[in-house]
């Protein structure tokens, strides 16, 4: 099968695109042809090597971590997937490889497709749909009448997370550029600052949940609109303690992102507010909820553009430009 690798972790080498043996199949596994995948920052992250202490992979290895397609066999323990089935999915950490032609999961880690969206959209959601579920859902529970910052609103993680924490009944801060004040407004952001013009630090207090996705500045700025007893949930680092324990990092692992979290979680507690990392995890069961929220229509996808398998160098340099809104996606087949 085709697929493109990563032969070095590094920011400014490309992938290549190489023929290679299609993935062996576990018995828990299902085998994918793959359709579409989608184009996520974590792979560009992965790809320079900058998660590297919490994802040692193995160079070569196939990148992607979000696929929709057809299921082509079965391991001899899956149940609940048969050949023809049109399936999505967020692969496991370690046995990802969206951007080829053939991927194995896990079936705990895969869903049938809402049936009404293309395999392009479909593509586009499993990883932004399970951090934000993971995020808003799991780790901060937001309830209705609650009131939920998410950055970003115009990115993959924030399109989504917009309209999930408004079907949850919260009222929805958001950042984006002045081109983008519309699309979030549309996607249900009750206040939106223009980053451009004005400082969300100054123009929000007391709120109950961050959805932090930005850099250590803003960070520490979003520890302001929180109110006592509020929620600080980030996606972009620092790694915490807990986070180290959930994925039984080593000993040396555990103390360096004890260290790198110190003065966050330090400024937290002074505040009285929670603190803590969100790295998703794969999940067919909070999948299917959120099928059932596409299917109602509740949750709309929100695709930028579309780039042809050949050309996935370019899909991950325009992810990397910043200029995305909503989900870039490659169509392999």
């Amino acid at each position: 099968m085709k697929a493109f690798i990563v032969e070095n972790y590094s920011k400014t080498e490309k992938l290549q695109l190489k023929d290679i043996p299609e993935p062996d199949l576990q018995d828990d596994e299902v085998l994918v042809q793959v359709h579409a995948a989608g184009v996520n920052l974590l792979d560009s992250k992965i790809k320079s090597g900058e998660f590297k202490i919490i994802l040692p992979y193995k160079t070569p290895f196939v990148l992607g971590h979000d696929v929709a397609g057809t299921v082509v066999r079965t391991g001899a323990q899956v149940r609940h997937f048969k050949p023809g089935d049109a399936v999505y999915s967020r692969p496991d950490n370690f046995r990802m490889g969206t951007f080829a032609e053939y991927v194995a999961i896990k079936e705990a880690s895969l869903a049938i497709k809402p049936d009404n969206i293309t395999m392009e959209e479909a593509a586009s959601l499993p990883l932004v749909g399970l951090t934000a579920w993971q995020a808003l859902v799991e780790k901060a529970k937001l309830k209705k009448g609650q009131k939920v910052f998410i950055q970003a609103g115009s990115g993959g993680v924030g399109t989504f997370a917009i309209q999930l924490a408004k079907h949850l009944g919260a009222t929805v801060a958001t950042t984006t550029g002045t081109t983008n004040v519309d699309l979030v407004k549309n996607l249900g952001a009750d206040i939106v600052i223009d980053y451009k013009k004005a400082d969300f630090e100054k123009t929000l207090r007391h709120y109950d949940v961050v959805l932090n996705s930005q850099d250590a500045a803003t960070l520490k700025k979003s520890m302001n609109v929180l109110k006592p007893g509020g929620n600080l949930i980030s996606i972009s680092g620092p790694p915490d303690p807990v986070f180290a324990d959930d994925i039984k990092a080593p000993w040396l692992v555990k103390q360096i992102m004890r260290i790198l979290s110190y003065g966050t979680r330090k400024a937290a507690k002074r505040l009285n507010i929670d603190y803590s990392f969100l790295f998703m995890k794969a999940s067919g069961n909070q999948l299917r909820q959120i099928t059932a929220l596409i299917e109602s229509g509740a949750i709309l996808p929100v695709l930028d553009k579309i780039f042809p398998f050949d050309a996935t160098n370019e899909a991950i340099a325009y992810v990397e430009s910043g200029r995305a809104k909503g989900k870039v996606v490659i169509k392999i087949r």
